[in-house]
């Protein structure tokens, strides 16, 4: 393209254009009468005149199709375009919740500046209703840890061994057959006279009434058996009452009261040991437990986990209702 001065402008239409059909006029009006530029489409081959006047430019545009030259052309002309200047921004007033979140902001390097979407907190709920809730589900927990937690109760107490100097040594009573110990009772006394042999209290007490139909008590047979393996009779007590647990110990918490005891080693089966004590405490007697080792009620593996189930139970019955459980399972 090349741009001719009016003084060479070749001979116009009436609609302003030349007549040559390959030529496109472009004129610039001024206030100024002075020659005007005008822009002409050549081909690439033809030479270009340089301007008489100054104020004309001459911009070429190579031919054959659209796009533009390779950058290294010399009928190319290059433009560099001015950076814009920096219009400066406007501090955005920051809300009282974006203020919360400023340490966020210069942790992860958020923009004060850029606007931020944040979603609308969901309150939880709140209330008469959310509390009762809380106290249902953990009355459920309680109620479902407890009576494991008193199953492993029963199992740890019955495998200490207490033996401190005690006032007496309580025998608690099973079956007896025609004034003869079971073989569970008979293991409660050989422990008791060990017991008395290593100097752990002064006196034996045996406690136990009878069964309807039985001729002999579960005191007396205790005493007499006692008393045949070498224990002085004065050192042995025998409390011919008492059909349970319970109810034994509160006759042997009175005859404690009689003597002036006050303390005592309560010798039954493991599983048995620590309702047994928890029963003599609630009478007021200082009581440790050494339960027998031998016997059915230890032997196998399948009657101690019946035991000590039973044991919880019964432990659970006596704390609700304050009474013994009326299952009987020792008179083996």
């Amino acid at each position: 393209m090349r741009v001719r001065t009016t003084g060479d402008e070749p001979e116009r239409g009436t609609n302003g254009v030349s007549g040559d059909e390959a030529t496109r006029v472009f004129a610039r009006t001024s206030a100024d009468p002075e020659p005007t530029a005008r822009f002409v489409r050549h081909e690439e081959d033809e030479p270009v005149e340089p301007p008489e006047d100054d104020r004309a430019r001459t911009f070429v545009r190579p031919s054959g199709g659209f796009g533009a030259a390779p950058a290294h052309s010399e009928a190319t002309r290059q433009f560099t375009r001015a950076p814009e200047p920096a219009v400066p921004r406007e501090p955005r007033h920051r809300s009282a919740a974006e203020e919360d979140d400023g340490g966020l902001d210069g942790l992860f390097g958020g923009d004060d500046d850029t606007p931020t979407t944040r979603r609308p907190s969901r309150g939880r709920p709140r209330g008469p209703g959310r509390l009762l809730l809380r106290a249902l589900a953990l009355l459920v927990l309680v109620a479902v840890a407890l009576p494991f937690a008193t199953w492993g109760w029963v199992w740890y107490t019955a495998r200490q061994d207490e033996r401190p100097p005690s006032d007496a040594i309580v025998v608690l009573g099973a079956s007896q057959y025609n004034g003869r110990p079971s073989p569970v009772f008979e293991a409660r006394l050989r422990h008791a006279a060990e017991l008395y042999e290593e100097g752990v209290a002064p006196a034996v007490v045996t406690v136990g009434g009878n069964q309807p139909g039985d001729n002999f008590t579960e005191g007396g047979s205790g005493a007499r058996w006692l008393v045949e393996q070498g224990v002085p009779e004065g050192s042995v007590v025998a409390i011919e009452e008492g059909s349970d647990t319970l109810e034994s110990l509160e006759l042997v918490a009175m005859a404690f009261e009689e003597q002036g005891w006050r303390t005592a080693v309560i010798v039954s089966d493991p599983w048995h040991s620590l309702r047994s004590r928890e029963m003599a405490e609630d009478f007021g007697i200082e009581a440790a437990t050494s339960p027998a080792r031998s016997g059915p009620a230890v032997l196998e593996r399948e009657t101690q986990l019946w035991y000590i189930t039973r044991e919880t139970a019964s432990l659970w019955h006596y704390w609700i209702f304050g009474e013994s459980a009326t299952v009987r399972v020792d008179a083996l």
